[in-house]
């Protein structure tokens, strides 16, 4: 084992408040994904803004919205702010 693996520091959502506040926008939006897709498979509509959703439509939300839930646990999980250095 080389030095730099041996003596790098461990990646995790948690490390920092960055990390953190990543990994909690990463859910909400994987939650607000799961509702979208939900909302369009029944036909119904978002309550705050009154948008009817079809299946096409609930389909389009869910997947922007797991793309960027996506984007957000990558940034928990490898990314560091760089103010706290």
């Amino acid at each position: 084992m080389t030095n730099s693996t041996a003596s790098s520091s461990g990646v995790g959502p948690f490390d920092s408040l960055f990390q953190t506040g990543a990994a909690v926008v990463s859910a909400i939006l994987f939650l607000a994904a799961i509702f979208v897709g939900w909302t369009g498979y029944s036909g119904g509509f978002i309550p705050v803004t009154g948008t009817e959703l079809s299946v096409v439509s609930g389909a389009v939300g869910l997947m922007l919205l797991s793309f960027f839930g996506l984007v957000a646990l990558v940034a928990a999980f490898f990314m560091e702010s760089g103010f706290d250095h």
